[in-house]
């Protein structure tokens, strides 16, 4: 299976890096203050950002105490990198698509994409949408649409590497085709899966356009 595309979007946690056992760590930490059960709050933390979900799971609470959490949660992120390591294949992936029309788009705000991509050895590209540049956290498509626009790309031009439901749904909501990344990716229907970056491979056109081959 292969797709075309003049641009790429790229989630960071989950699809170019495994932060899973940070994100899993401080996570366990916020349920159990709140008494909330740590197994259920993780099956929806992934793709969004920390106060969005505080938000969702806790919807009468004040936003104030949210952002305050969610700051608390970041400063201990940024500096807490045991265990953060590459997806396997992203490297290389990387390196395929330095001379091509792509960005980052991530719940991350700046310094926490900065400590993770640093921390798994990647290159960060030159245009990124982070938290602080969006008013909406994923499901809404805004940091989709703002990556395209900076790279000067039409919606439909662009495909998005996601690994969550609520990443894989902004893509969709902005007008994207969505590669589905992991474990997660695959109950959501993504225009295609695959196991890690590895299954992946780019080829550059004479047109200026990529070509994306999958494999199995």
């Amino acid at each position: 299976m292969s797709l075309t595309a003049r641009a790429l979007l790229l989630d960071m946690d989950g699809t170019l890096v495994n932060s899973d056992a940070v994100v899993e760590r401080y996570w366990r930490i916020w349920a159990d203050e709140q008494g909330l059960d740590p197994e259920q709050v993780l099956k929806v933390v992934h793709g969004r950002q920390g106060h969005a979900t505080m938000a969702a799971l806790l919807p009468d609470r004040p936003v104030e105490r949210n952002l305050a959490d969610n700051r608390w949660m970041l400063e201990r992120e940024t500096t807490d990198l045991d265990g953060v390591v590459p997806v396997p294949g992203a490297a290389a992936f990387m390196a395929a698509l330095a001379a091509l029309p792509h960005a980052l788009v991530t719940s991350a705000d700046e310094a926490l994409a900065r400590a993770r991509m640093g921390a798994a050895g990647l290159p960060m590209p030159e245009v990124r949408v982070t938290a602080e540049r969006v008013g909406a956290s994923k499901p809404d498509p805004e940091g989709f649409l703002k990556g395209a626009a900076e790279l000067g790309f039409a919606p439909a031009d662009c495909v998005v590497f996601e690994d969550s439901e609520a990443g894989i749904a902004a893509g969709r909501a902005a007008g994207m085709r969505v590669v589905g990344i992991g474990p997660r990716a695959g109950a959501h229907a993504p225009d295609a899966h695959v196991r890690d970056l590895e299954q992946v491979r780019i080829e550059a056109l004479p047109d200026g356009t990529m070509r994306l081959h999958f494999s199995r």
